[in-house]
């Protein structure tokens, strides 16, 4: 039984990552998806989520639920970013464990990584050097999941547990609230409010040169697939998932203005932070595996705006003040 036939449950199956993935396991004629809404399945709670996996014995799990946000909110709010990540992740893999699920994916993030890490970023760079202080909270949790796949793994001399580390993950259901949104799509948000208020110019925070690389949160979701197909791999480190290259956030900002339609000046406030000076990764581990990113980033970020056009009008595609 492959995991087409099996049980599969996507935790965190509305946000951003989650719902590409469930988009894509169903085009893939997935017919067993487990999805439930955080009133039906607080994450936090390990009694529930105990009782969940008891319950339903789902035999692939793809965890992409967890408490994300930009430096703003991990500057604001560095206790719940660590508290609730640690509580979802412990909660899940340990029922995941006791149920004897087939396959498990878990998100790591490339903010683990050191602030000053040779570029392209491998593997087996991590804990070579401290992170970027300004997402700290969030790379210690992500990290704490991570390890704790490996140790699964090393542990029971198995490979069950998948830690992967996707880049800058962007499209449709992502935060667009420029407060609390990663860059891209607050700064879609800020450009499209400048756009609609005919703003002669718009200030953005740090100095642009700081460089990122973007992946639509499709292909995350199509390596997922292909991850959870796949027997053969051993899985003693994380996996990186990303396109290969990387833009500074100048360009970005650029790219994104002509994609939105708006014309005036772009300007930098450059008293504000940058945040690492350029994470990008190297995937070639994940290609050995025969995966490929198929989304380019103009691309990507016209299908984007297509949807955030589409759902202005719900929670996650808020936008705010330019």
């Amino acid at each position: 039984m492959g995991p087409r036939d099996a049980r599969i449950y996507v935790a965190g199956h509305t946000g951003l990552i989650g719902s590409a993935v469930v988009r894509r396991l169903e085009r893939g004629g997935s017919p067993a998806l487990l999805t439930r809404s955080r009133s039906e399945l607080d994450l936090r709670d390990a009694g529930r989520v105990t009782e969940f996996f008891q319950e339903n014995r789902p035999e692939y799990v793809v965890l992409a639920a967890g408490r994300v946000g930009g430096i703003v909110d991990n500057q604001t709010y560095p206790a719940d970013f660590l508290e609730e990540n640690l509580a979802i992740q412990f909660n899940v893999l340990k029922a995941a464990r006791a149920t004897d699920v087939k396959r498990l994916i878990c998100f790591g993030s490339s903010c683990m990584y050191p602030r000053e890490c040779a570029q392209p970023m491998a593997e087996d760079l991590l804990l070579s050097g401290k992170p970027e202080p300004t997402s700290l909270p969030y790379a210690i949790s992500k990290m704490a999941g991570t390890y704790l796949c490996l140790a699964y793994n090393k542990q029971e001399r198995e490979n069950r547990f998948i830690p992967v580390i996707p880049n800058s993950a962007y499209g449709p259901h992502d935060n667009f609230d420029p407060r609390s949104g990663h860059v891209l799509s607050a700064l879609m948000a800020r450009f499209h409010e400048a756009k609609l208020r005919h703003a002669e110019s718009i200030t953005l925070w740090g100095s642009g040169s700081p460089r990122r690389e973007f992946i639509h949160a499709d292909d995350i979701a199509d390596a997922c697939a292909h991850l959870l197909a796949c027997d053969s791999t051993r899985f003693d480190l994380p996996l990186n998932i990303g396109v290969g290259e990387d833009v500074s956030i100048r360009e970005l900002a650029e790219l994104l203005s002509d994609v939105v339609g708006y014309e005036g000046r772009i300007e930098w406030d450059s008293t504000k932070p940058d945040g690492a000076p350029r994470k990008l990764l190297d995937s070639a581990r994940m290609r050995s595996l025969g995966w490929q990113p198929t989304i380019t980033l103009r691309e990507g970020l016209s299908l984007t705006y297509r949807w955030y056009l589409g759902n202005l009008g719900s929670e996650r595609a808020g936008v705010g003040g330019a």
